[in-house]
């Protein structure tokens, strides 16, 4: 608030009362002495009664906000949310073991045995870092009305060039949903097809496999899924933290060697 003085209060004396104190008056903050006392000198003075009518004015504002539709969070910032709870999942397991590396057995362990529900409570403060950081990035094509894609890391137009690589070979995962979930932060934004080298072979298989190959993956990599080589496409579904997986195999036969839906609501 200010310490500006309006009026004269009412008072004999002619001394003003503060913006500060009409506003602690205004919003109970005083005494019921200190109330009663005040409430007349408002009343008698015009301008210290402007005052009031104007804190009156805006809480009325303010409250009709609630009433207000809430548009939906965009597809992208909600990836990328995701993505910053299973990194900072990782993190957190790393550092209970007391070492900067952990085995992929003894993570998919723990994993099973805390639940994805312990994981995800226990990196919630992420969620406030990464809406800051990705909200001021909004914007990309619609996947659902309202609802934005994100934008992978390497542009996603159908190309025969060779697939770019990060030299870390394919990610290896079960068909465990802790194990599929906590991978969807190591997948999305690649571009990596693997064995099918392409953009086309990776829709012409998915389209085999039962899928759209007209929706975009926001992500693709090459895994293995207890032990079976696959490439696999991360699509969004249109709700907060949710993923389907569809892995299929490098022969691009018609049944995928895996397809669900992951992440919150999976």
């Amino acid at each position: 608030m200010t310490d500006e003085f309006r009026g004269n209060g009412g008072a004999a004396d002619g001394s003003a009362l503060s913006v500060d104190v009409l506003a602690d008056l205004h919003a109970g903050a005083l005494s019921e002495s200190q109330a009663a006392e005040l409430w007349p000198r408002v009343n008698a003075d015009p301008e210290a009664r402007a005052v009031i009518e104007a804190l009156e004015a805006a809480q009325a504002d303010l409250g009709s906000l609630q009433d207000e539709p809430v548009e939906p969070m965009p597809a992208h910032v909600a990836a990328r949310i995701d993505a910053a709870i299973a990194d900072e999942q990782r993190t957190r397991e790393q550092q209970a073991a007391g070492t900067n590396v952990v085995s992929l057995d003894r993570a998919r362990s723990r994993r099973k045995k805390q639940g994805l529900a312990a994981g995800f409570v226990a990196v919630a403060a992420a969620v406030v870092a990464a809406v800051a950081i990705a909200v001021p990035n909004l914007g990309g094509g619609d996947e659902t009305p309202g609802v934005a894609q994100p934008a992978p890391s390497e542009q996603s137009g159908d190309s025969d060039a060779g697939a770019p690589s990060n030299g870390s070979g394919p990610l290896a995962l079960t068909k465990d949903d802790g194990d599929l979930t906590s991978a969807i932060g190591s997948i999305q934004t690649m571009r990596d097809y693997g064995p099918l080298e392409t953009k086309s072979r990776l829709d012409a298989c998915v389209q085999a496999a039962g899928a759209d190959p007209s929706k975009e993956p926001v992500g693709v990599r090459p895994v293995t899924i207890d032990g079976r080589e696959a490439v696999l496409a991360l699509y969004p579904t249109g709700k907060l933290a949710q993923f389907r997986m569809v892995a299929v195999s490098p022969d691009c036969t018609s049944a995928p060697v895996l397809d669900r839906v992951v992440g919150a609501g999976g």
